[in-house]
Protein backbone atom coordinates (compact mmCIF):
# COMPACT_ATOMS: atom_id res chain seq x y z
CA UNK A 1 0.00 0.00 0.00
CA UNK A 2 1.38 3.46 -0.89
CA UNK A 3 2.03 6.11 1.72
CA UNK A 4 -0.74 8.23 0.11
CA UNK A 5 -3.30 5.44 0.42
CA UNK A 6 -2.29 4.74 4.04
CA UNK A 7 -2.68 8.43 4.97
CA UNK A 8 -6.13 8.62 3.40
CA UNK A 9 -7.29 5.49 5.18
CA UNK A 10 -6.04 6.83 8.52
CA UNK A 11 -7.90 10.11 7.98
CA UNK A 12 -11.04 8.20 7.05
CA UNK A 13 -10.87 5.97 10.15
CA UNK A 14 -10.26 8.95 12.46
CA UNK A 15 -13.29 10.70 10.98
CA UNK A 16 -15.45 7.58 11.49
CA UNK A 17 -14.22 7.22 15.07
CA UNK A 18 -15.09 10.84 15.87
CA UNK A 19 -18.55 10.46 14.34
CA UNK A 20 -19.26 7.30 16.33
CA UNK A 21 -18.00 8.83 19.59
CA UNK A 22 -20.21 11.89 19.12
CA UNK A 23 -23.22 9.65 18.53
CA UNK A 24 -22.50 7.66 21.69
CA UNK A 25 -21.81 10.53 24.06
CA UNK A 26 -23.65 13.66 22.95
CA UNK A 27 -26.71 14.68 24.96
CA UNK A 28 -30.08 13.49 23.68
CA UNK A 29 -28.56 11.93 20.57
CA UNK A 30 -28.27 8.29 21.66
CA UNK A 31 -30.92 6.05 20.14
CA UNK A 32 -30.92 2.49 18.83
CA UNK A 33 -31.43 3.53 15.21
CA UNK A 34 -28.64 6.10 15.24
CA UNK A 35 -26.17 3.76 16.96
CA UNK A 36 -26.96 1.02 14.45
CA UNK A 37 -26.32 3.47 11.61
CA UNK A 38 -23.06 4.58 13.23
CA UNK A 39 -21.87 0.98 13.62
CA UNK A 40 -22.75 0.29 10.00
CA UNK A 41 -20.78 3.35 8.91
CA UNK A 42 -17.81 2.33 11.03
CA UNK A 43 -17.74 -1.17 9.52
CA UNK A 44 -18.02 0.06 5.93
CA UNK A 45 -14.90 -0.38 3.77
CA UNK A 46 -12.74 2.67 3.29
CA UNK A 47 -12.90 4.27 -0.17
CA UNK A 48 -10.08 3.75 -2.58
CA UNK A 49 -7.29 6.23 -2.14
CA UNK A 50 -6.95 8.91 -4.83
CA UNK A 51 -3.79 9.54 -6.74
CA UNK A 52 -3.03 12.56 -4.56
CA UNK A 53 -3.92 13.40 -0.97
CA UNK A 54 -7.08 15.55 -0.81
CA UNK A 55 -8.70 17.40 2.08
CA UNK A 56 -11.03 15.22 4.22
CA UNK A 57 -14.68 15.13 3.14
CA UNK A 58 -15.65 16.87 6.39
CA UNK A 59 -14.33 20.13 4.95
CA UNK A 60 -17.00 20.14 2.23
CA UNK A 61 -19.70 19.29 4.77
CA UNK A 62 -19.08 22.65 6.46
CA UNK A 63 -19.76 24.64 3.31
CA UNK A 64 -22.83 26.83 3.90
CA UNK A 65 -25.87 26.55 1.68
CA UNK A 66 -25.93 29.53 -0.73
CA UNK A 67 -28.64 32.01 0.23
CA UNK A 68 -30.01 34.26 -2.47
CA UNK A 69 -30.77 37.86 -1.45
CA UNK A 70 -34.45 38.69 -1.06
CA UNK A 71 -36.03 39.96 -4.26
CA UNK A 72 -37.51 43.43 -4.66
CA UNK A 73 -36.12 44.88 -1.43
CA UNK A 74 -36.55 48.68 -1.58
CA UNK A 75 -33.24 50.56 -1.53
CA UNK A 76 -34.20 52.38 1.68
CA UNK A 77 -34.66 49.10 3.55
CA UNK A 78 -31.61 47.42 2.06
CA UNK A 79 -29.41 50.39 2.97
CA UNK A 80 -30.83 50.49 6.51
CA UNK A 81 -29.95 46.82 7.01
CA UNK A 82 -26.45 47.41 5.63
CA UNK A 83 -25.92 50.30 8.05
CA UNK A 84 -27.19 48.15 10.91
CA UNK A 85 -24.87 45.32 9.90
CA UNK A 86 -21.85 47.61 9.81
CA UNK A 87 -22.73 49.15 13.19
CA UNK A 88 -23.11 45.76 14.90
CA UNK A 89 -19.35 45.32 14.66
CA UNK A 90 -17.08 42.26 15.04
CA UNK A 91 -19.57 40.22 17.09
CA UNK A 92 -21.82 40.00 14.02
CA UNK A 93 -19.14 39.13 11.47
CA UNK A 94 -20.28 35.49 11.24
CA UNK A 95 -23.92 36.54 10.83
CA UNK A 96 -24.50 36.56 7.09
CA UNK A 97 -25.99 39.77 5.72
CA UNK A 98 -28.60 37.77 3.78
CA UNK A 99 -29.77 36.10 7.01
CA UNK A 100 -29.86 39.41 8.87
CA UNK A 101 -31.88 41.05 6.09
CA UNK A 102 -34.48 38.25 6.18
CA UNK A 103 -34.66 38.45 9.96
CA UNK A 104 -35.17 42.22 9.85
CA UNK A 105 -37.83 41.99 7.14
CA UNK A 106 -39.71 39.39 9.16
CA UNK A 107 -39.39 41.42 12.36
CA UNK A 108 -40.82 44.52 10.66
CA UNK A 109 -43.71 42.57 9.14
CA UNK A 110 -44.53 40.95 12.48
CA UNK A 111 -44.45 44.33 14.24
CA UNK A 112 -46.75 45.72 11.57
CA UNK A 113 -49.17 42.80 12.08
CA UNK A 114 -49.07 43.08 15.88
CA UNK A 115 -47.71 39.55 16.25
CA UNK A 116 -44.76 40.61 18.42
CA UNK A 117 -44.60 43.31 21.07
CA UNK A 118 -40.95 43.70 22.12
CA UNK A 119 -39.73 46.83 20.29
CA UNK A 120 -36.30 46.59 18.73
CA UNK A 121 -35.32 43.17 20.10
CA UNK A 122 -34.53 40.49 17.52
CA UNK A 123 -33.01 37.05 18.13
CA UNK A 124 -31.70 35.31 15.02
CA UNK A 125 -30.03 31.91 14.65
CA UNK A 126 -28.39 30.73 11.44
CA UNK A 127 -29.06 27.00 11.74
CA UNK A 128 -27.08 26.35 8.57
CA UNK A 129 -23.90 26.98 10.57
CA UNK A 130 -22.42 23.97 12.41
CA UNK A 131 -23.30 23.58 16.09
CA UNK A 132 -19.62 24.07 16.94
CA UNK A 133 -20.09 27.77 16.09
CA UNK A 134 -21.82 30.51 18.05
CA UNK A 135 -24.77 30.85 15.70
CA UNK A 136 -27.36 32.70 17.81
CA UNK A 137 -27.40 36.49 18.09
CA UNK A 138 -29.72 38.66 20.19
CA UNK A 139 -29.77 42.15 18.75
CA UNK A 140 -30.96 45.57 19.84
CA UNK A 141 -31.96 47.04 16.49
CA UNK A 142 -32.49 50.57 17.81
CA UNK A 143 -29.02 50.79 19.39
CA UNK A 144 -27.38 48.58 16.72
CA UNK A 145 -25.83 46.37 19.39
CA UNK A 146 -25.21 42.66 19.81
CA UNK A 147 -26.63 41.94 23.26
CA UNK A 148 -25.80 38.23 23.31
CA UNK A 149 -24.07 35.72 21.09
CA UNK A 150 -24.11 32.04 21.94
CA UNK A 151 -24.12 28.47 20.78
CA UNK A 152 -27.52 26.88 20.22
CA UNK A 153 -28.44 23.22 19.73
CA UNK A 154 -30.53 21.72 16.97
CA UNK A 155 -32.78 18.69 17.16
CA UNK A 156 -31.27 15.22 16.97
CA UNK A 157 -33.54 14.46 14.01
CA UNK A 158 -32.04 17.35 12.05
CA UNK A 159 -28.50 16.06 11.68
CA UNK A 160 -25.16 15.85 13.43
CA UNK A 161 -22.61 18.67 13.20
CA UNK A 162 -24.93 20.56 10.87
CA UNK A 163 -28.71 20.59 10.73
CA UNK A 164 -29.82 19.32 7.31
CA UNK A 165 -33.41 18.19 7.92
CA UNK A 166 -36.15 20.36 9.39
CA UNK A 167 -39.65 19.38 10.42
CA UNK A 168 -42.79 20.66 12.13
CA UNK A 169 -44.05 17.09 12.71
CA UNK A 170 -44.79 15.83 16.20
CA UNK A 171 -42.09 13.50 17.64
CA UNK A 172 -39.77 14.20 14.70
CA UNK A 173 -37.07 15.51 17.08
CA UNK A 174 -36.23 18.03 14.35
CA UNK A 175 -35.65 21.74 14.47
CA UNK A 176 -38.42 23.71 12.75
CA UNK A 177 -37.39 26.84 10.86
CA UNK A 178 -39.20 30.15 10.72
CA UNK A 179 -40.34 33.05 12.89
CA UNK A 180 -41.38 32.58 16.50
CA UNK A 181 -43.02 34.76 19.14
CA UNK A 182 -41.45 34.31 22.56
CA UNK A 183 -44.10 33.41 25.13
CA UNK A 184 -44.23 33.15 28.93
CA UNK A 185 -41.61 31.57 31.19
CA UNK A 186 -41.90 28.64 33.57
CA UNK A 187 -39.67 26.50 35.79
CA UNK A 188 -39.21 23.10 34.18
CA UNK A 189 -36.78 20.19 34.38
CA UNK A 190 -34.17 22.40 32.67
CA UNK A 191 -34.78 25.34 35.02
CA UNK A 192 -36.04 28.66 33.70
CA UNK A 193 -37.55 28.10 30.24
CA UNK A 194 -39.47 30.24 27.77
CA UNK A 195 -42.22 28.89 25.53
CA UNK A 196 -42.19 29.60 21.80
CA UNK A 197 -45.13 30.09 19.44
CA UNK A 198 -44.41 29.30 15.79
CA UNK A 199 -45.78 31.95 13.43
CA UNK A 200 -45.21 30.16 10.10
CA UNK A 201 -48.18 27.94 9.33
CA UNK A 202 -47.13 24.43 8.31
CA UNK A 203 -43.47 25.07 9.14
CA UNK A 204 -43.25 25.71 12.89
CA UNK A 205 -46.81 26.22 14.18
CA UNK A 206 -46.68 22.97 16.18
CA UNK A 207 -44.05 24.48 18.49
CA UNK A 208 -46.34 24.80 21.52
CA UNK A 209 -47.72 21.28 21.06
CA UNK A 210 -44.20 19.92 20.59
CA UNK A 211 -43.00 21.74 23.75
CA UNK A 212 -40.33 23.57 21.75
CA UNK A 213 -38.89 26.08 24.23
CA UNK A 214 -35.78 28.05 25.06
CA UNK A 215 -33.99 26.23 27.88
CA UNK A 216 -30.52 25.53 29.24
CA UNK A 217 -28.77 22.24 28.46
CA UNK A 218 -25.48 20.73 29.63
CA UNK A 219 -24.87 19.51 26.07
CA UNK A 220 -24.44 23.14 24.99
CA UNK A 221 -22.00 23.95 27.81
CA UNK A 222 -18.38 24.96 27.23
CA UNK A 223 -17.27 21.70 28.82
CA UNK A 224 -19.28 19.66 26.31
CA UNK A 225 -18.09 21.75 23.37
CA UNK A 226 -14.45 21.44 24.43
CA UNK A 227 -14.79 17.69 24.88
CA UNK A 228 -16.76 16.86 21.73
CA UNK A 229 -16.04 19.79 19.41
CA UNK A 230 -19.74 20.54 18.90
CA UNK A 231 -23.01 20.92 20.78
CA UNK A 232 -25.16 17.91 21.58
CA UNK A 233 -28.72 17.44 20.39
CA UNK A 234 -32.14 18.43 21.67
CA UNK A 235 -35.54 17.01 20.79
CA UNK A 236 -36.22 20.06 18.65
CA UNK A 237 -35.65 22.90 21.11
CA UNK A 238 -33.12 25.66 20.44
CA UNK A 239 -31.31 24.76 23.67
CA UNK A 240 -28.81 27.25 25.10
CA UNK A 241 -25.60 27.24 27.19
CA UNK A 242 -26.40 27.10 30.94
CA UNK A 243 -24.21 30.13 31.68
CA UNK A 244 -26.06 32.35 29.15
CA UNK A 245 -29.58 30.96 29.08
CA UNK A 246 -31.20 33.04 31.83
CA UNK A 247 -29.80 36.30 30.45
CA UNK A 248 -30.97 35.49 26.93
CA UNK A 249 -34.44 34.44 28.10
CA UNK A 250 -34.81 37.69 30.03
CA UNK A 251 -33.50 39.86 27.18
CA UNK A 252 -35.86 38.50 24.52
CA UNK A 253 -38.76 38.89 26.95
CA UNK A 254 -42.34 37.92 26.29
CA UNK A 255 -43.61 38.93 22.86
CA UNK A 256 -40.16 39.03 21.29
CA UNK A 257 -39.08 37.82 17.84
CA UNK A 258 -36.92 34.74 17.26
CA UNK A 259 -35.92 33.76 13.72
CA UNK A 260 -34.46 30.33 12.98
CA UNK A 261 -32.91 30.53 9.52
CA UNK A 262 -32.00 27.54 7.40
CA UNK A 263 -32.02 26.05 3.89
CA UNK A 264 -35.33 26.01 2.06
CA UNK A 265 -37.21 28.31 4.41
CA UNK A 266 -40.11 30.25 2.93
CA UNK A 267 -42.26 32.57 5.01
CA UNK A 268 -45.19 34.88 4.36
CA UNK A 269 -43.50 37.35 6.72
CA UNK A 270 -40.69 37.99 4.21
CA UNK A 271 -42.52 40.83 2.46
CA UNK A 272 -39.98 43.60 1.74
CA UNK A 273 -42.59 46.18 0.66
CA UNK A 274 -44.56 46.05 3.93
CA UNK A 275 -41.32 45.94 5.90
CA UNK A 276 -40.04 49.11 4.20
CA UNK A 277 -43.30 50.91 4.97
CA UNK A 278 -43.11 49.87 8.63
CA UNK A 279 -39.49 51.03 8.88
CA UNK A 280 -40.32 54.39 7.31
CA UNK A 281 -43.14 55.03 9.79
CA UNK A 282 -41.77 53.59 13.03
CA UNK A 283 -38.10 52.84 12.49
CA UNK A 284 -36.85 49.77 14.37
CA UNK A 285 -39.34 50.28 17.22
Amino acid sequence: MTRTATSCRLLYRRYLGAALLAGLLAGCQSSAGELTAARALASAPAPAAPDSVAAPALTDSLRLTPLEPLAAVPDSLHQAVQRLYAALGPDATALRLEVLERACVGYLNLRNAGKISQPGILAVADMDLPSSEKRLWVLDLRKAQVLHRSHVAHGRGSGHLRARRFSNVMKSACTALGFYRTQDTYQGKHGLSRRLRGLDVGQNDNALRRYVVLHAADYVSQQHLQRHGQAGYSRGCPALPPDQCRAIIRTVGEGGCLYLSGPGLESKWLNPKVAAQQLAVRGWR
